[in-house]
């Protein structure tokens, strides 16, 4: 029972937070955690302290790690450009599509919020569709809330 149960008429007997028929299995989902929060980031199974990632993007020990994904950066480019400056690609559809973020507005660079805020955040610099740089941030608080902060 490898140190995980009793052996009883050669059945092992399982310490709790252990399953299995050698107690092989930890119930324990503390190795499954991603950084989020979630079990295998929500995206896959904790089997025997173990992630079983169902999303194919993504991998690692916590199904964290995508190869293919759009940086954050990338990934909110198009909607921060509509918001605050009323161009780019999604111009049009800015706010049907872009208002999933509250967003605030600041006048330079320095004014940006700065990494060691508890939440996490991104600092992005992207190019607009003049191919001009705008400069941006992207984090999520607790409440789940996305907030970005763009310079101007």
């Amino acid at each position: 029972c490898i140190g995980n149960g009793i052996c009883k008429c050669r059945v092992c007997e399982c310490f709790p937070n252990f399953t299995g028929s050698a107690c092989d299995c930890s119930l324990d989902t503390t190795p499954c955690m991603a950084s989020n929060g979630q079990i295998c980031n929500g995206r896959g199974t904790c089997e025997c302290g173990t992630c079983n990632c169902t999303d194919p993007k993504f991998q690692g020990p916590t199904c964290e790690m995508c190869q293919t994904c759009l940086g954050v950066c990338a990934e909110h480019k198009d909607c921060v450009q509509c918001r605050a400056f009323d161009k780019g690609e999604k111009k049009e559809t800015c706010s049907q599509e872009c208002m999933h973020f509250n967003m605030t507005r600041v006048e330079s660079r320095d004014k940006l919020p700065q990494p060691g805020q508890p939440d996490p955040l991104s600092h992005c610099k992207e190019k607009d569709v003049d191919d001009c740089w705008f400069y941006f941030t992207y984090s999520v608080n607790s409440n789940g809330e996305a907030n970005v902060h763009v310079v101007e």
